[in-house]
């Protein structure tokens, strides 16, 4: 059932530049913007996505999902080796560590530094949206990257509440998304492949 939410974001701002991590965690929160009168712009930038392939299907997929919802999706840059260096000596750090909080940084600082160029006041992003991330972390990520770009507001919004995890899981099946195994990074990759052979022994 879709969720009656009312949103009221920073200022009264109508347009929204939202990040958006991938197609799967976007779905809830933009069927609820648009319930609300509100029109996203999806900021797609995750440089952090490995291997290249799967950067490629995880894009397609956003794409696909804006294009359903008549909303305009910016293609960022993919530097992966870029994204690299960002998180160097960083690489054995846990999952939502120090790693995690610097590839937050990096995605959002991206994203106001596109709002400020283009005439976005009011940013988001769909990263919080997951159990699996720090809201935390987020949000510190969204606060440093308003205060770079000055003129820009980051929307901090819990979209795990009010019904919107719930809807996300029968948007998910109802458009047939790929199914993501992980985060995103190498390092991501193989913490999940390490907790699968230890479920599997």
């Amino acid at each position: 059932m879709k969720p009656q939410l009312h949103l009221e974001p920073p200022g009264g701002a109508r347009s929204i530049l939202l990040h958006s991590c991938c197609a799967p965690c976007s779905t809830a929160i933009v069927e609820c913007m648009l319930d609300n009168g509100l029109r996203p712009t999806l900021f797609y930038y995750n440089p952090n996505i490995f291997p290249r392939e799967e950067y490629d299907i995880r894009k397609a997929e956003a794409t696909r999902f804006a294009r359903a919802n008549g909303l305009d999706i910016v293609d960022g840059d993919y530097d992966h080796a870029r994204w690299l260096q960002q998180v160097s000596g960083l690489e054995h750090e846990p999952e939502r560590g120090a790693r995690c909080q610097e590839c937050f940084v990096c995605r959002l600082m991206a994203t106001a530094a596109y709002a400020s160029r283009h005439g976005f006041v009011t940013f988001a992003t769909t990263l919080a949206s997951s159990r699996w991330k720090s809201m935390e972390q987020v949000d510190r990520a969204g606060r440093a990257a308003q205060e770079a770009f000055p003129g820009t507001q980051y929307w901090s919004h819990n979209w795990r509440r009010g019904g919107l995890q719930e809807r996300r899981n029968e948007l998910l099946r109802q458009y047939a998304f790929y199914n993501q195994r992980y985060c995103g990074c190498e390092f991501s990759l193989q913490a999940r492949l390490r907790h699968e052979e230890e479920r599997g022994r």
